[in-house]
């Protein structure tokens, strides 16, 4: 897989929106470099490293993590893959934010997963966690290979306290009043691109379609698309 140019992506969606799942399908179709800024987190977090300590600080005291701080985390990841291509998920979640990623490079594109609230409640409450990774499945859409076990490790995965419908309405409502802004933001750069749907798998040919024309000069990855 070689791209003729660095291409910069983001993606935008609520918890329970299938961005796990769309994220992994373009970097296998496309060549993207993932990075989760959830994963950048609990490496610094695990490793003890100075943003890690400080934000495990702020976590711990139920603090919302500083944009500065978030900001220093994300793109210091972000200049060690410099010359690459990569797909951002989970940052940014401010405007300011956002800008302190546009002061260090061009975005090309935001895509956006639209995906009716309802529709996600349903998803949430069917999710299961492996703690230790990260790793989501979904007993509807994305099983692991064994019930109730990891695909990687085999150990047992879980179910979040706050995955209740209550709890869910709460966080969706959270994230569309704090992510709207951003998503106003892009859109007025232009490069806001919004997918709307109730199933992965049908909104996928069009964001497929989509990045097939962004990156014109791209090689994909056989039988991944």
């Amino acid at each position: 897989m070689v791209l003729q140019r660095v291409f910069r992506a983001v993606i935008m969606g609520p918890p329970g929106s299938g961005k796990g799942t769309v994220s992994s399908r373009i970097t296998k179709s496309f060549g993207l470099k993932h990075l989760s800024s959830g994963d950048i987190l609990r490496f610094n977090i695990n490793t003890k490293t100075e943003l890690g300590l400080l934000m495990k600080s702020c976590i711990d005291q139920g603090q919302l993590l500083p944009d500065d701080v978030m900001s220093r985390l994300i793109l210091s990841s972000l200049r060690d893959i410099d010359q690459s291509s990569w797909l951002l998920d989970g940052f940014p979640r401010t405007v300011a934010q956002a800008e302190n990623l546009d002061n260090m490079c061009t975005v090309d594109t935001v895509i956006n997963l639209d995906v009716p609230f309802q529709t996600i409640k349903e998803r949430l409450t069917s999710r299961w966690v492996h703690q230790p990774s990260g790793r989501v499945y979904n007993t509807d859409f994305n099983p692991p290979k064994i019930p109730g076990l990891d695909d990687i490790t085999g150990e047992p995965l879980t179910q979040r306290d706050d995955d209740t419908p209550e709890t869910v309405t709460r966080r969706l409502k959270a994230y569309e009043y704090q992510t709207q802004p951003v998503l106003e933001y892009y859109r007025s750069k232009g490069v806001l691109e919004t997918f709307t749907g109730t199933e992965t798998n049908k909104i996928w040919p069009h964001i497929h379609a989509f990045l097939s024309k962004k990156i014109p000069h791209s090689q994909e990855a056989r039988g991944q698309a």
